[in-house]
This record gives structure tokens, C-alpha cells and sequence, in this order.
């Protein structure tokens, strides 16, 4: 009996064995999913580029343990880091995600009761960051065409397309995920999406077996899950911006222990008490509403500004108030009576905050700071505005306004959100001045960055040149640039990350 058909002899989830099969046997045929991934893929290299150059960029950065040399690893792009593949998908995932400037997939994770007690399945976008994944799939694929003693007569060619669709897969599986199954219900972040859909296409990329791959998808499951207690409240904090690094590394860690002849538990979901469903998901199974496919990649929020997700709409809306009041002469101190926004339920849910804050995680999570600041400086806050180093943080002027900024659920605004046709953000600001009198509304549906605003592609074609011109030269820029767009079929894996190490250069 083969490998795959003994697997199928032993009592199996079907949820395991159907991402196996997709992931291994699924072929791309969209353009569109291929052309979204080569730019997930440079947004998530130009966002990595953007950490390095920061005031916040990460201390950890880094081998475990100083001066420590790996031969041959994963050569971390825009430093002169060599690492092994399980600390370089930890760092690389960091580096994409620490400033929250990339890109975002919306999915159910809450049940929430509005004011009128009605159920209300709420997605939570801005945490849900599928790029995460790219962390495990870049350092993986680079190390391994590297070191030919570790592939195998199954590994894909080790070329920039392998790691465009598994990109594709990784976010197709966390986003297909995300749609309807709550993890915060049951007080877990959903980074263990990422771990799952990581450890799937690793597994691949390393050429293990199919019934392999199950083993591993198993053993991501069967693992310890972080809570979400990191991005809420007083508990805010910058672990949110390594918590997708660390389930990349820990992805990577379970192929790699399934590749040395470790088994899984193939009904780590079902099995009665001790099976996911019974100990975590309070005795549910998951509901996968859509075949896996490249929908979710093509359907991806990239973001044009490093802020939650869901103020991005009002953000947008508060710059076209913002020209208003200028030229009206406003005092924003003494004129303003309130500023109400009308917003879907995941915003008022997840970023309507009041109190002190206590970091950049903090306020770059709080409508009220994005919106006071935004008023103020008359355009979009950008990372460093976020800092405990930034004027802002300690500007009475925000607090003044933050507290005159009132957020409410508008009920169409929700079902739009959560319209899988529509898939809105929108987001509506009203001024209402201290004699009675009120600006227009001003509304708007879909933000910059959103595949369906006419001006995404320019505008993130733009942030990523921008971004990874803070590391690399402009001939630097148009090589990198140009490799992914046009010769990922034909370059290996190696030679793209060697033009975007900095070794060479020390």
C-alpha cells in the first residue's frame, strides 16, 4: 500500500485531507489571482523595507542567540543576516507586518449582539493579514534553493512562480477560513490560520508527501493557540506585530519535525473531548463556504496607510471634511460641537476607543486618534505618527478632539460589509458645530487600496516603489520590481533574495 492510499485507510477529517488535496493538486488558472500575487509579493517586500527604516524597526531582528552564522540559510532581505529557515520566517513575517502597513482580508470572527439584540456575524479585517504567511514561503523557498541535499524528487522548481502560488494557496486557505468561522468567539487569534495554511504550502514546498502534508496540517491544529488578548484594551500591545512571525515559525518547525518522520493525529478536529471542535470551538465544526480557489487573493485589501483596517474608509472621509473646514476657516477648538461617524459594527466594535493610550499599537487601533490626527495634520497619519516618540501622542490637541468624536453602527453599512458581492467598508463624517449648524455628510464606500477602487493599482504601484526606495537604489528598485512582474517563471528563488540582501554590500 503507498503512501497516500494508507492514509486514506485510517479515519481521516475531511478538512485536513481537502486542504492537502488543494494545495497539491489545484492548478492556477486566473490571471488576475497571478498578477495580485506578484504584487502581494513586492507590497510585502516594500512593507519589510519600511520596518527596517523606521524608529520602531524590531530589536529581536536577528539570530536567537548573537553571532550565531547559519551557512547557507535564508538571507534576510535589506540586512546582512544569514538565518536558518525557522528564524528567517519569523523575522522576514515581522518585518512585512510590525508597521501594519500591508495588506488585509476581511472574515466572520465575532458574534455580536447590536442594540437591537439581534445576532450580528462581525469580520475582523485588520488583523487578518494573509501576506503574514509570505514570511514562511519566502524563507523556506530561498534556504531550500540554496541546499539541493534538502529537496526532494517531489519539491517544485524553486523559482519566484513556485512562491507566487503558494502565496496564492496560503492566502486562499486562511481568507476561505476567515469567511465564516469565528476564532475570536473562542478567544484565539486568528494567526492560527496562518499557522495551518503556512504549515500546508511548506510542507509542499519542501516535497513531502501529500498524507505528509495532512501530518503537518494536523500538527498545526493539534498545537498550542495564542490568545487574542494582545490586541485589546489595556493588554494592547507590539506582540500583535510579531504574532503572524510567530506562527510562521512555528509552521515551518512542524514541516520540518513531519519531514523527519513525525506523525500527526488525523482527527485532531473530531475526535470526541480531546479534538479541536470539543476542547476550543465549543463543540462546532467549521463552515468552509467556498470551494478553495484564488478568490481571496484576488479580493485582498492592500493598504496605503499604516492603520487598522476599518478607519481607512473615515480616514478618507475626514480629509475631504478637513478642506472643508479650512476653507470655511474653522476653529477646530472652540467651533467644533461633535464629529459623528456612521460606520459598520466591526469599526465600532474593534476600534472605537476611549481612555489613554499606551503605545503605537494602541493608537494606531483607535478611530478617534486616526481621525483627531488626520484633522490636524490635514493628511493621513503615517507610521511615525503612531510612536510614543511623535508630537501627536502627547498633543492635547487629539485628546480634545477625540473625545468630540462620536461612533455609531449605521445597520445597512454592516450588511454591506458583510455582503460577500459588495464587500464595503464605508464609512460616513458629519461636523456638527457648537451653534447647531452641520456639515454635509461625507461618505465613502470604498477605500484606496480596496480591488474595487480605480485608483488601487496606481497607488500601490507608487507605495511600493516609495518603499523599497528607502533600502535600494532606483536601478535596484526597477530590477526587483521587474523580476517579479516579468521573469518569475524564470528566476530562482536565491538570486531575487541575493539583489534584496544587504551581505553583499557590508
Amino acid at each position: 500500500m503507498d503512501d497516500a492510499a494508507a492514509s486514506l485507510a485510517r479515519p481521516t477529517d475531511q478538512v485536513l485531507t481537502e486542504i492537502a488535496r488543494y494545495v497539491y493538486r489545484y492548478e492556477i488558472k486566473s490571471p488576475l489571482a497571478m498578477e495580485r500575487a506578484r504584487t502581494a509579493l513586492l507590497d510585502a517586500l516594500g512593507c519589510a523595507m519600511e520596518t527596517l527604516s523606521s524608529g520602531d524597526r524590531p530589536s529581536f531582528i536577528g539570530p536567537f542567540v548573537q553571532g550565531c552564522k547559519t551557512q547557507n540559510g535564508f538571507r534576510l532581505p535589506g540586512t546582512v543576516f544569514d538565518l536558518d529557515p525557522v528564524k528567517g520566517a519569523f523575522d522576514m513575517a515581522v518585518l512585512i507586518r510590525y508597521l501594519d502597513h500591508n495588506d488585509a482580508f476581511t472574515g466572520a470572527e465575532w458574534g455580536h449582539p447590536s442594540g437591537r439584540n439581534r445576532a450580528c456575524v462581525i469580520r475582523v479585517s485588520s488583523n487578518n493579514i494573509v501576506s503574514d504567511n509570505i514570511g514562511s514561503i519566502l524563507a523556506v523557498a530561498d534556504w531550500l534553493s540554496r541546499n539541493p541535499a534538502e529537496t526532494s524528487d517531489n519539491t517544485p522548481p524553486l523559482t519566484i512562480q513556485t512562491v507566487l502560488i503558494a502565496l496564492v494557496k496560503a492566502y486562499e486557505i486562511q481568507g476561505c477560513f476567515q469567511i465564516s468561522n469565528a476564532f475570536n468567539s473562542v478567544g484565539l487569534d486568528h494567526v492560527i490560520l496562518v499557522k495551518v495554511a503556512s504549515a500546508a504550502v511548506i510542507s509542499w514546498l519542501l516535497g513531502l508527501s501529500e498524507s505528509q502534508a495532512v501530518d503537518a496540517i494536523s500538527q498545526a491544529w493539534m498545537d498550542g493557540h495564542p490568545l487574542r488578548v494582545y490586541r485589546h484594551g489595556q493588554n494592547t500591545g507590539p506582540r500583535k506585530g510579531w504574532a503572524g512571525g510567530d506562527a510562521c515559525m512555528r509552521a515551518v518547525q512542524l514541516a520540518l519535525l513531519t519531514r523527519s518522520g513525525q506523525p500527526g493525529a488525523l482527527t485532531v478536529l473530531s475526535a470526541p473531548r480531546w479534538g479541536f471542535y470539543d476542547a476550543i470551538f465549543r463543540g462546532k465544526t467549521f463552515n468552509l463556504p467556498r470551494s478553495f480557489n484564488t478568490w481571496v487573493v484576488e479580493n485582498t485589501l492592500f493598504k496605503l496607510t499604516p492603520a487598522e483596517a476599518h478607519s481607512l474608509t473615515a480616514m478618507e472621509a475626514m480629509l475631504k471634511l478637513e478642506r472643508i473646514l479650512k476653507e470655511q476657516a474653522v476653529d477646530l477648538h472652540n467651533d467644533i460641537g461633535r464629529i459623528t461617524v456612521r460606520t459598520h459594527a466591526a469599526a465600532c466594535l474593534i476600534i472605537d476607543k476611549s481612555g489613554p493610550l499606551e503605545n503605537a499599537a494602541d493608537r494606531d487601533h483607535c478611530m478617534q486618534y486616526i481621525l483627531a490626527v488626520t484633522l490636524l495634520k490635514g493628511a493621513q497619519p503615517d507610521s511615525r505618527d503612531f510612536s510614543d516618540a511623535s508630537p501627536w501622542a502627547s498633543d492635547p490637541r487629539v485628546d480634545y478632539l477625540r473625545e468630540k468624536i462620536e461612533i455609531f453602527e449605521c445597520e445597512q453599512y454592516t450588511l454591506d460589509y458583510l455582503n460577500e458581492e459588495k464587500r464595503s467598508l464605508a464609512s460616513a463624517l458629519t461636523v456638527v458645530f457648537a451653534n447647531g449648524n452641520r456639515t454635509e455628510e461625507v461618505a465613502v464606500e470604498y477605500p484606496l487600496g480596496s480591488p474595487k477602487h480605480p485608483g488601487t493599482k496606481k497607488a500601490v504601484e507608487a507605495k511600493i516603489c516609495r518603499n523599497l526606495g528607502l533600502i535600494f537604489s532606483r536601478e535596484e528598485v526597477e530590477q526587483i520590481v521587474a523580476t517579479v512582474a516579468t521573469k518569475a517563471k524564470t528566476t530562482m528563488v536565491h538570486d531575487l533574495v541575493d539583489t534584496l540582501w544587504r551581505g553583499n554590500s557590508s
